[in-house]
């Protein structure tokens, strides 16, 4: 099983004629990824990389049956490719943009929150479930199929917990980059839920930054959850100076429980196993894994 994306997702790509947009769908088709169109409004009825582009978001969820979408749409646009894409019924909304603006992303959230549908990022590199859905910008190479869940607001840490995760011998079955933008649709207690309630992960690898509250909002869901699924815990900048953020936009200072020796407290309170650098989170989760 996968949280989000699988073998069976079928995927669309907001922006798809330009070039971030095929690029990056020519990766995900590489890797396997089942992409069945995209949308490029004036551009509909053309054919871009072997699959068929739509004006709409809503004709291609008439036409090809479209359940997912990946979003490469300018940051001017982004925001409105969101709310076309939960309008027409899109369930899972990828948005890789970055830079939208807040009051945008402050109308898209409140559009969407009544739709049936789940929204990543902005800003974020997307979700991968090994072996059948590669939703994002990640070197899927990297990613191993397993049965290690994981969540992190930062690419770059995403796949660094995935390498030390494989080095172990063991493998991912869905990895979710949450984003790093201060709107966010997805939280890091939402994706660890996911996982958590997903019976192929066996453990949790979650990663956060300074700033904010969402490692210790998500800490405390899981230690009242009563789940005996491990989490493996890490929070970069430790070495900031007090009140220094993380680059994210979303990483805003809210107080004395933000920063990083707070959040760990905290994580390890709730059962937590907290690792002090990337390079031990694969030997971590090998040792609670037995």
């Amino acid at each position: 099983m996968s949280v989000l994306v699988n073998k069976n997702s079928k995927i669309i790509v907001q922006g798809f004629t330009g070039s971030e947009g095929t690029f990056h769908a020519e990766q995900m088709i590489d890797y396997g990824t089942n992409i069945v169109g995209g949308v490029t409004p004036g551009k509909g009825g053309q054919e871009h990389l072997g699959k068929p582009v739509f004006n709409t978001v809503e004709e291609a969820v008439e036409k090809v049956g479209a359940d997912t979408t990946i979003i490469f749409v300018p940051p001017a646009f982004a925001a409105d490719a969101i709310m076309e894409a939960a309008n027409a019924g899109i369930k899972v909304i990828i948005t890789i943009t970055e830079g939208i603006p807040v009051a945008d992303m402050v109308k898209a959230a409140d559009y969407i929150k009544d739709k049936d549908c789940r929204l990543v990022g902005p800003n974020c590199p997307g979700v991968i479930t090994p072996g059948e859905a590669k939703v994002g910008i990640m070197p899927g190479f990297v990613f191993k199929k397993g049965n290690i869940g994981i969540v992190s607001k930062s690419g770059t840490l995403t796949y660094e917990a995935a390498d030390q995760v494989v080095r172990q011998g063991l493998g991912i079955t869905t990895a979710i980059g949450i984003g790093g933008d201060p709107i966010i649709g997805t939280t890091t207690k939402d994706a660890v839920e996911l996982l958590i309630n997903d019976p192929e992960t066996d453990c949790v690898v979650m990663i956060g930054e300074i700033g904010g509250q969402l490692e210790p909002d998500a800490a405390k869901w899981y230690k009242e959850s009563g789940s005996k699924k491990p989490i493996v815990g890490f929070i970069a900048g430790e070495t900031a100076p007090a009140g220094r953020t993380m680059g994210h936009a979303g990483a805003i200072v809210g107080g004395s429980d933000d920063t990083a020796q707070a959040k760990k407290r905290i994580m390890r309170e709730c059962g937590i196993h907290v690792v002090d650098s990337p390079a031990e989170i694969g030997i971590k989760v090998k040792e609670v894994m037995g």
